[in-house]
């Protein structure tokens, strides 16, 4: 038998090895999907985990939708509170120095 012929028929029992070892760890992987995520259904309703969570995240995000200007407006608001505070803080610190410097005296 030739040496190219030996390589090549090596060659070709390598590649099939790897596909077989491929399909074998694909349904592996499709057979914990399908335990984690529930019973496959196809062209019918769908019935299995995730699609039920994508169902429930979608209705949330229909629902929260009205909160976005709602959260625009409440950051102005804040914002004009925050500035208060520090003009609020900064005429403590000058009262404070005032007073320090009067009790010195």
């Amino acid at each position: 038998m030739n040496v190219m012929v030996l390589l090549a028929a090596i060659s070709v029992v390598g590649a099939a090895a790897l596909f077989v070892a491929l399909a074998l760890f694909l349904r592996a992987i499709d057979g914990e999907l399908e335990r984690i995520g529930g019973p496959a259904t196809r062209f019918v309703a769908p019935t299995n985990y995730l699609s039920k969570i994508r169902l429930g995240v979608r209705a949330i995000e229909r629902q929260t939708d009205a909160l976005a200007p709602q959260v625009g407006r409440l950051n102005e608001r804040l914002t004009a509170i925050r500035d208060g505070l520090r003009a609020i803080d900064g005429n403590l610190a000058r009262l404070i120095a005032s007073v320090s410097r009067q009790e010195r005296r």
